[in-house]
């Protein structure tokens, strides 16, 4: 599955290893099996925890200062509660490598990007069908915006400006 960042295509350097056993330095395990993962990590392994939309913040904050990346899978471009969790893990003090996981589009990256997440990893179809120029073509697109954190200043705020400076 392609992975991409604002930046576009980027290489995963990341393994899957569900229940934690793979040799590897840099594993992402399912969360079911984060606490074995941590509690056996003596060989200095970066761990990344896989979860669903359906995992409440309260269940992985005892874990959040271990893991280096959380990535978050949408079982469907419309199911957006993906995006809430992301803003939730930033809004509790997250710093890791945050990734999206599964069938988004291109209209949804800046807003994947504003929620928190660092990268977006898609299934190979939907990378065929909307290739990296697109992706970041749409990250420039949202000019305007209502809600804060796009980089930009929303339209309520450039509004209050221009009141208070009589225009």
């Amino acid at each position: 599955m392609p992975l991409l960042d604002r930046n576009g295509a980027k290489d995963n350097a990341w393994v899957i290893s569900e229940d934690g056993t793979a040799d590897a330095e840099q594993i992402i395990v399912a969360y079911a099996h984060v606490k074995e993962a941590l509690a056996g990590n003596g060989r200095g392994r970066r761990i990344g925890v896989a979860i669903s939309n359906t995992v409440k913040l309260a269940e992985l904050l005892p874990h959040l200062a271990e893991i280096e990346l959380v990535s978050i899978t949408f079982p469907a471009y419309g199911d957006g509660r993906g995006f809430s969790i992301a803003k939730q893990l930033r809004n509790a003090g997250f710093k890791g490598t945050l990734r999206a996981s599964g069938p988004l589009i291109a209209d949804q990256f800046a807003y994947a990007l504003a929620c928190g997440f660092d990268e977006i990893e898609l299934p190979d179809a939907h990378a065929e069908r909307q290739p990296v120029e697109q992706w970041l073509k749409a990250v420039n697109a949202i000019t305007q915006t209502y809600q804060h954190g796009f980089g930009v200043q929303n339209i309520l705020d450039a509004r209050r400006a221009a009141r208070a400076n009589g225009k």
